[in-house]
């Protein structure tokens, strides 16, 4: 509601908003219905989209569902871009959790100013993310809107909701700064990725089914090289698997397999190509 007060004001006329309904909660119904009504006061076309949310991870399969109906909403009404309102408490949030599951820096990076989603169409741009939760329930207040508290966000069954309380309790705690320190570790992530980009548009080398990975003097950089090849390979590989691949091909002719693609060092390269089939046993 704090984000559409701004639109409003901001570029009136520049935007629609769309509500998602998760059919999760009996009064999510009337929670679209006050957006709408909201919006229809001020002249602004709304839509209310309805999704259903797979079983599994309620609130990661719930994500999955809300970008891909945003996005095939945006692209239908010809729009370039969804704009959230997360904001400087959910970054130093998800900087948090993301510490503590041992992330590397494109995880402790948080959320992006802009991203593209997987399963969205268009860009994701998040405007407020320097705003504070209490500075945006303030713009509510005084723009006379009304809102409503999803009661998941006190449901401590989910790690952010945990995670907010413990770091509403730490009071030497600066959600503020922990916001910026991913900021920053945002643009340390931008400068790796475009090294890695360059070291493989510079040493990449393809032949039908085998990809030579130069191997670079940055850890960090053989990391991303070797995901991108064994992502194109057919692979899935995860950061920790990765991480021991490498630990394991330090010497000449060292070789390891890792979701069905076969690393070999081979000099100054390493040398990915699928697993051959493995042939039946004869008794």
């Amino acid at each position: 509601m704090a984000l559409l007060s701004l639109c409003a004001e901001a570029i009136p006329g520049g935007f629609e908003v769309a509500t998602v309904d998760h059919r999760l909660r009996a009064a999510a119904a009337a929670e679209c219905a006050l957006v709408e009504a909201t919006c229809t006061a001020r002249g602004i076309v709304c839509e209310t989209l309805e999704v259903a949310v797979a079983p599994g991870n309620v609130q990661q399969e719930a994500r999955r569902a809300r970008y891909a109906a945003l996005g095939d909403w945006a692209a239908r009404r010809g729009l370039v871009a969804i704009a959230t309102a997360h904001h400087a408490d959910d970054q130093a949030e998800t900087l948090l959790m993301r510490l503590n599951r041992g992330s590397g820096p494109g995880g402790l990076a948080g959320i992006r100013p802009v991203s593209r989603v997987p399963g969205c169409a268009v860009p994701v741009i998040r405007p407020l993310l320097e705003f504070r939760r209490n500075e945006l329930a303030a713009i509510v207040t005084a723009a006379g809107v009304r809102a409503v508290s999803d009661p998941s966000n006190l449901d401590d069954r989910f790690d952010r909701v945990r995670v907010r309380r413990a770091l509403e309790a730490a009071d030497w705690l600066d959600p503020a700064m922990l916001a910026r320190s991913a900021t920053l570790i945002g643009e340390a992530e931008d400068t790796l990725a475009a090294m890695a980009d360059q070291a493989w548009a510079d040493g990449i080398v393809q032949a039908e089914a085998t990809v030579l990975v130069p191997v670079s003097a940055w850890r960090e950089i053989n990391l991303r090289l070797l995901e991108r090849a064994l992502v194109g390979l057919g692979g899935t590989p995860s950061r920790s698997e990765l991480a021991a691949l490498l630990d394991m091909l330090g010497s000449e002719g060292a070789k390891a397999n890792l979701a069905g693609v076969m690393v070999t060092r081979r000099g100054e390269r390493f040398e990915c190509r699928p697993e051959p089939p493995r042939r039946p046993v004869r008794k």
